[in-house]
């Protein structure tokens, strides 16, 4: 087994990766943007398929859970192996502009297209999904837990769904950051898994991930097969007049946005860049 880079390597290779980002075209942007999407919107479609008659249960719920996360690991190994532009990743830039690498306009510049087409790609699995008729698995149990998960995501306080948010994109950028420090392919599918496996499996909010799981509720609520499925699983009345666009976009996107940007850009690479700089080594 090869050895891992230290801690001033990594950083070189954020350095370096955050400048290709910031001077990146738009089209460039657009185009690995909406790839990486629609690889998230794989994994969470592949990992809703994997799990949910055990999700619709109360009583193996934690064990879709643990399975869930371990299908959804292939979406951030497509991500950094195949290559692409990936929100919750970029996050990571802030350590580079903390150091002046990279400028705040280039960061910001980068983070709204990749953001933007990221959503894209993830709308584009919820259009090809709900035209597959996929939805009917099982009795119209799976598109009754893709609702549930949905109408589960848009009734959280926005304060929780901040504080998932950091949990979730501080393993994620953890997941990339020892990608990076990893040397060959094996190895850096082993290190992106077991962080993403842990987020998934806690219960953590993924911006991108949930472009995916909440368009796709939405579409499947229009089925009124479905939405009756959903009722006979445990989703309320409530819960389903929740799961509106007002909800995906108030309720869930942006407090899970802020918080994949606190925990990716303070808790993984301004930790680490401050770790190693020249001011925290002398106070040591």
């Amino acid at each position: 087994m090869s050895k891992a880079k230290t801690q001033l390597e990594v950083i070189g290779i954020l350095h370096e990766t955050s400048e290709v980002k910031a001077k990146s075209s738009w089209v460039r942007l657009a185009v690995l943007g909406i790839l990486a999407g629609a690889y998230i919107a794989f994994a969470a479609e592949a990992s809703t398929m994997a799990a949910y008659n055990l999700l619709a249960d109360p009583a193996t719920y934690g064990l879709g859970r643990a399975l869930t996360g371990a299908v959804f690991t292939a979406g951030l190994m497509f991500c950094v192996i195949a290559g692409s532009e990936l929100f919750t990743g970029n996050t990571m830039m802030a350590g580079s502009l903390a150091v002046r690498k990279i400028s705040f306009g280039a960061m910001l510049r980068n983070w709204g297209i990749v953001y933007g087409a990221n959503f894209v790609g993830s709308m584009l699995l919820v259009c090809l999904i709900s035209s597959s008729g996929l939805w009917h698995s099982s009795g119209d149990l799976l598109g009754a837990v893709a609702i549930k998960i949905a109408a589960g995501k848009t009734a959280l306080g926005f304060e929780s769904a901040f504080v998932l948010g950091i949990g979730c994109n501080w393993l994620v950028c953890l997941a990339v950051w020892m990608a990076w420090a990893a040397e060959g392919v094996g190895e850096k599918l082993a290190a992106i898994f077991f962080p993403i496996w842990l987020f998934v499996t806690s219960g953590f909010e993924h911006s991108i991930a949930n472009m995916y799981y909440i368009g796709a509720g939405l579409i499947a609520k229009e089925v009124p097969a479905l939405v009756t499925k959903a009722e006979e699983i445990g989703v309320s009345a409530n819960a389903l007049a929740g799961l509106n666009w007002q909800g995906f976009f108030v309720n869930n996107l942006i407090p899970v946005t802020l918080g994949n940007i606190v925990g990716g850009a303070f808790f993984v690479a301004l930790a680490y860049v401050f770790a190693n700089s020249k001011w925290a080594k002398k106070a040591a």
